[in-house]
């Protein structure tokens, strides 16, 4: 179908933060220049947290868990926030884990099928990255939460569909598409912003669970 790559492979240690009572974080993801093993990480709070092993997540009430397991987000996008902001975006500085060019990640429709590299990982969207105080204060720049809520530029979380490894460089492959076509941007831009549309959310059975469940009692 489409195809593009991963630019940067980003992985992040446990860091201080002060803005969250849970008082640790790992948003400060740097790249690196080796092979990184991913599998799924097993139930959120209680499970391995991170889809890669030796990537630290802080608030694991709010992140990591099977349906977050691993973190994209594009270079295109970051090109846009680049000149929103008029300043230099790295890679890694958003938290994503796969900083990739040539995808369309915000595009990607919920379920579709990501071959990435030829080390068997396979990865499939989830949902987009809905922003919390953390972010906030490693951007330092005023309402950021609401501000890249209202962009809708979210990067996406991925699930591990099959296990495998992944570096820089990596060749990322779309190799199924669900007909619903719901993307990550359409799902997200509903759920933040247009609730009289939530059970357009229904479509997409590879939606989170939890967020599923959250959608019909609010339904």
């Amino acid at each position: 179908m489409t195809s593009g790559v991963v630019l940067s492979l980003n992985v992040g240690k446990s860091e201080h933060n002060p803005a969250k009572s849970v008082g640790v974080t790992g948003i400060g993801k740097q790249p690196v220049d080796h092979a990184v093993a991913v599998r799924a990480p097993g139930p959120k709070t209680v499970g391995e947290h991170s889809g890669l092993i030796g990537d630290f997540i802080g608030d694991v009430k709010h992140h990591g868990g099977d349906d977050q397991a691993v973190y994209a987000y594009a270079t295109e996008d970051y090109a846009w926030w680049a000149e929103q902001l008029d300043r230099d975006l790295a890679p890694g500085l958003f938290g994503e884990n796969l900083t990739t060019t040539g995808v369309d990640v915000g595009g990607a429709v919920i379920g579709e099928v990501w071959r990435v590299g030829d080390g068997g990982l396979v990865l499939q969207p989830t949902f987009g990255r809905i922003p919390c105080a953390t972010f906030q204060h490693r951007m330092g720049e005023q309402r950021w939460i609401k501000r890249f809520a209202e962009a809708n530029r979210t990067g996406a979380y991925l699930r591990v569909l099959s296990p495998g490894e992944v570096r820089a460089g990596d060749r990322v492959e779309v190799t199924d598409r669900p007909a619903h076509g719901l993307s990550v941007n359409e799902a997200f831009g509903i759920y933040m912003h247009d609730t009289s549309r939530l059970s357009r959310l229904l479509d997409a059975p590879e939606l989170p669970v939890g967020m599923r469940e959250e959608i019909l009692k609010r339904l």
